[in-house]
This record gives C-alpha cells, sequence and structure tokens, in this order.
C-alpha cells in the first residue's frame, strides 16, 4: 500500500514535539522494550536506528558496547538525540531511501517510524539493502485498530478524520510477503485523566500530521464536553489503544 506522505509535514511535527518527546512517549518505550525480546545475542556492533527520535534507544545500545548510527527525518529531533550523546553518527534522512551504502552496518533497530513510510515494503527493502549479509532488521509498527478511540468519540462530533489509519494486518502481511520475516501482534493500551490529556498526550509525541492534510482543530469547550461523553473509557480512565505489530527480518 503507497500512500502520498508528506515528509516535510510529518518532519515539522516531530520537530515541534522534539524538546518534550519523551516525556509522552510511554508508547514507545513500552514498544521497545517489547521489541528489545527479539533481538538476537550479538545484535550488532555496529547498528543502524532508523527513526531514532530523541536517541532513547541509541542509547540504550550505545550503553552497551556497540556502534550506533542515529537516523530521522526531523533535523529538531536528530538534533535532540545529538545534544545527549546518544550515538557515534547522526544521519538526517528518510527511511524510503536510506541515505547509506549497500551493507554497511551489522542490524537496524526501527521502533515506531516505518509506519510514516510512503510505502511499507520500500521501507523494509532499504533496511535490508544496508543490513551485511547474517544481519537482523528489528522492527515495530502500527496496525489498523490503532486509535479506534478517538476515530469513535470524533465521529459523533463533526465525521471527520483527527488521527491517521494504519495498515490492515491483511496488507501488513502482502507488503511483507516476500521478505524473509518472523511475526507476532501486541494490542497496548494506555490510559489518561481525561479525553483532553489523550488527545494531548498524541501532540506530545508528533503524531499530529494526518496523511488527507487536515490540520488539527482547536477544541471548543463544547467539543471538548462531548468528546468526554463519547470516548471510550473504563475503570482507568480514557482509553488509547494501538494495535502493534513486530517483525524480525533476517539477512
Amino acid at each position: 500500500m503507497t500512500l502520498q506522505v508528506n515528509k516535510q509535514a510529518v518532519a515539522n511535527a516531530f520537530g515541534r514535539a522534539a524538546a518534550h518527546y519523551e516525556q509522552h512517549a510511554q508508547l514507545q518505550r513500552l514498544s521497545g522494550d517489547a521489541l528489545l525480546a527479539l533481538a538476537p545475542a550479538g545484535f550488532g556492533p555496529h547498528l543502524l536506528d532508523a527513526g531514532c527520535g530523541t536517541g532513547w534507544y541509541s542509547r540504550y545500545w550505545r550503553d552497551r558496547g556497540r556502534t550506533l548510527t542515529a537516523l530521522d527525518l526531523s533535523p529538531n529531533m536528530l538534533q535532540t538525540a545529538r545534544d545527549q550523546q546518544s550515538a557515534q553518527h547522526y544521519l538526517l534522512g528518510d527511511i524510503d531511501e536510506v541515505p547509506l551504502p549497500d551493507a554497511s552496518v551489522d542490524g537496524v533497530w526501527s521502533n515506531l517510524a516505518v509506519q510514516w513510510s510512503s510505502d511499507l515494503h520500500t521501507a523494509l527493502l532499504q533496511l535490508l539493502r544496508v543490513t551485511r549479509p547474517g544481519g537482523t532488521v528489528l522492527f515495530s509498527t502500527l496496525l489498523d485498530g490503532s486509535l479506534h478511540e478517538v476515530h469513535h468519540a470524533w465521529a459523533q462530533l463533526d465525521g471527520r478524520q483527527h488521527a491517521n489509519r494504519f495498515l490492515s494486518a491483511a496488507q501488513f502481511d502482502a507488503a511483507t510477503a516476500t521478505l524473509p520475516i518472523a511475526k507476532q501482534q501486541q494490542v497496548i493500551t494506555l490510559h489518561f485523566p481525561s479525553a483532553l490529556s489523550a488527545m494531548r498526550s498524541l501532540k506530545g509525541i508528533g503524531a499530529t500530521h494526518l496523511h488527507d492534510g487536515r490540520g488539527a482543530s482547536v477544541l471548543t469547550r463544547a467539543q471538548l464536553a462531548q468528546l468526554e461523553q463519547h470516548w471510550p473509557q473504563d475503570e482507568a480512565g480514557y482509553r488509547l489503544s494501538y494495535h502493534l505489530i513486530y517483525g524480525v527480518l533476517s539477512k
């Protein structure tokens, strides 16, 4: 499945979130920790962190003796990673066209980044291309069903799209059918004290660019009251659900 992704708009959205990203990145850490469990023994020694963000997992691997090249589409995110000395090398670039030579790293780590690719198959081929024979590409991404609470609540107000939709499991399978992949799925549900705090969490991690080009609306008090009424919740609070898939590609 090919998307018309405005990469500059995506970079700008994440750039605006760079300064406060880590305080909102609970999902990214839960996803990353699950992805860590799939890493092969001896993963490395030279790794590409593709879509490094602020460099949280670049630092994880750096602290375990790996050499890291941190790649991100957003200059602000990359600078934040650099400010924290997250890696040994920094690269501004797009996962759909990784600016590295063939077989130049021993493995690739990509946590919740390839959903911003224009074409998943292309992005994964790029990550495999830069990996040396015998290496591994570890990645996580989102599937359809993610953020259904946002879609449900806003559908009662204006029927417009206020969050992106993601590939279905069948579309993911089609995009990876010819690749040497092992995969597993997980649903992660986060809870918030209000619908507004749930929406702010999306803004806090930079996930505000919509592929259909609509900008984020300014909430009126009346809209917020309606969102609170329609937003799915349980005894733990207002929910945000994410359907994740983890992939392990062997070169």
